[in-house]
């Protein structure tokens, strides 16, 4: 009977477990395994596979153009990342540390560029920081006697963190803000009575109990990031100049769907996503080791 109650313990489990299988099989998995194979082809347009084997891998390593879709992404997943978990931390401990109800009214504020069409927020934040006359930051420049600024020419790298960054931080201000409040106040409470100022309170006592909240952020915006190119789309489209914000993601848009249909090359293009498929795999192994995620989801110890 005990056997008998063990298998059928384990068929129930089969069965609750098999639909997402099945979803990650079809819609994960399979997807994945398409990519690498189209990136050993030639396909284009006429979606003939034609079997070109590493060629598509050979161009490139050899284009000349490879260096700067490396560098761009660097420059956007590293510089978006720190202000995304460097702002939604700084707003999560303001936003905790006001009257309840004002704190819950600047979450929200902030949430609205999240939850905003993308065109309507590209729009703003183009008008914000366009650098003809009549942009807002130049028009208050103006009123104050000041010369207008080329802002998305001249610091189009800061404006390309600070557009994701109004977005991406909104993600982590949620999971700060939540992970703040579930501190226990007894901890805040004995550390005031001991003296302590507010910012030795943060730096030790919240910090460190929320670290496991900030390692996961770290890690899926990562990898987020490394796929995200609709914004530098809809502002900039990889410009201003020769590639100057060309990541390897748009780079793979720009040559399936952005050009002519006789210039699509989808499988040239594959051969950008794989290898960002293989990055964010490695990253996620090195997160999954040096953040040590596996504790974060192992059963609580009772005493």
């Amino acid at each position: 009977m005990a056997y008998k109650g063990r298998w059928v313990r384990t068929a129930i489990l089969l069965l609750m477990i098999l639909p997402a299988t099945i979803v990650i099989i079809l819609f994960m998995l399979v997807p994945a395994i398409l990519t690498v194979l189209m990136s050993l082809t030639n396909l284009d347009y006429r979606f003939v596979w034609e079997w070109i084997g590493l060629s598509n891998y050979q161009k490139f390593i050899t284009d000349i153009n490879t260096p700067i879709f490396v560098r761009n992404t660097i420059i956007f997943v590293t510089g978006t990342l720190s202000f995304n978990v460097l702002m939604g931390l700084f707003l999560a401990l303001v936003s905790t540390h006001i009257h309840d109800t004002l704190g819950t009214l600047m979450r929200a504020l902030w949430y609205l560029p999240r939850v905003m069409p993308s065109v309507i927020y590209a729009f703003i934040m183009m008008w914000i920081f366009s650098p003809m006359d009549n942009g807002f930051l130049n028009t208050i420049l103006r009123s104050m006697g000041g010369q207008p600024v080329p802002w998305t020419f001249q610091y189009y790298w800061p404006f390309l963190f600070i557009v994701n960054g109004f977005i991406g931080s909104s993600f982590g201000m949620v999971i700060f803000s939540s992970a703040i409040k579930s501190i226990p106040q007894d901890y805040i409470i004995a550390a005031k009575v001991d003296g302590a100022s507010q910012l030795t309170i943060v730096r030790r006592i919240i910090l460190p109990l929320i670290k496991w909240q900030i390692a996961f952020v770290v890690a899926y915006q990562t990898l987020s990031l490394l796929a995200s190119f609709e914004y530098i789309l809809l502002t900039l489209d990889g410009g201003p100049g020769y590639y100057s914000t060309e990541v390897m993601i748009l780079q793979a848009y720009h040559l399936a769907f952005g050009q002519y249909l006789a210039s699509m090359r989808y499988g040239y293009a594959t051969v950008f996503v794989t290898i960002l498929l293989v990055i964010g795999l490695i990253l996620s192994v090195v997160y999954w080791k040096v953040f040590r995620l596996r504790e974060l989801m192992s059963e609580p110890k009772m005493e």
